[in-house]
C-alpha cells in the first residue's frame, strides 16, 4: 500500500520532529498543530513520498517551511489609516529616475567594468558563465564584479548625488551637470 512507507518514516521520525518543532515554537500546542500539517503534507505527497531517497531530510524541510510560514502569520501588523493619500500615479521611483544617469555613468568606467556589469548585473549572466567566456576563475569575476561595483557607486554619488534611505537602497537622486552630457531631460 501507498501508505505504508509514510507511516512508516513517520514512526521513525515523529518524536524527533516534534522535539524540534517545540524548540522553535516554545509552545507545545502550535507545535502540535505544525506537526500535524507534516503529517498531512506527506500522506498527501502519497507515491512521491515512498520514491524518496531521504524521507528524514523532507520531513524536516517540510517542518522548517511550515514553522516559518506559521512565524510570518503571526507577526504584528498594523492596519494603515483611512486618510493616508494615494502614492501618484505620474511620479517614477526614484530609483526608475536614476536609470539615464546611471547609463551616463556606467559609459565613464573602463571598458573592462562595464562589460562586467552590463553582462551579470544588467542582462543577469551567471557570474560562472561569464568566467567561461572570458577564460577567468569564477573568484576572479566575482571580485572583478565587486571591484566594478565600488567604482561605479562611488561615481554615482558623485555624478549623480545618489541618496539612500535607512535600508541602503536608492530614495533620491540630483545629476551633477556635465558639459560632456548635454542638455537634461
Amino acid at each position: 500500500m501507498t501508505f505504508d512507507c509514510v507511516l512508516a518514516a513517520w514512526t521513525a521520525h515523529e518524536s524527533e520532529l516534534r522535539g524540534y518543532l517545540i524548540s522553535r515554537l516554545a509552545d507545545r500546542d502550535s507545535a502540535e498543530d505544525l506537526l500535524h500539517e507534516v503529517f498531512l503534507r506527506a500522506m498527501a505527497e502519497g507515491r512521491r513520498f515512498c520514491e524518496l531517497s531521504e524521507p528524514r531530510a523532507w520531513l524536516f524541510r517540510v517542518a522548517r517551511n511550515a514553522l516559518v510560514d506559521s512565524t510570518r502569520r503571526r507577526r504584528p501588523s498594523a492596519e494603515l489609516p483611512a486618510n493616508l493619500p494615494a502614492p501618484e500615479a505620474d511620479a517614477p521611483e526614484p530609483v526608475d529616475a536614476l536609470a539615464e544617469c546611471l547609463e551616463r555613468t556606467l559609459a565613464t568606467l573602463a571598458a573592462p567594468d562595464q562589460d562586467v556589469l552590463r553582462r551579470c548585473d544588467l542582462e543577469h549572466m551567471p557570474q560562472a558563465r561569464y568566467a567561461e567566456l572570458h577564460e577567468l576563475g569564477l573568484p576572479a569575476v566575482k571580485a572583478r564584479l565587486r571591484r566594478a561595483r565600488l567604482r561605479l557607486r562611488a561615481r554615482l554619488e558623485q555624478r549623480c548625488r545618489v541618496g539612500f534611505d535607512e535600508t541602503g537602497r536608492v530614495c533620491c537622486h540630483q545629476p551633477a551637470e556635465h558639459p560632456s552630457w548635454g542638455p537634461r531631460g
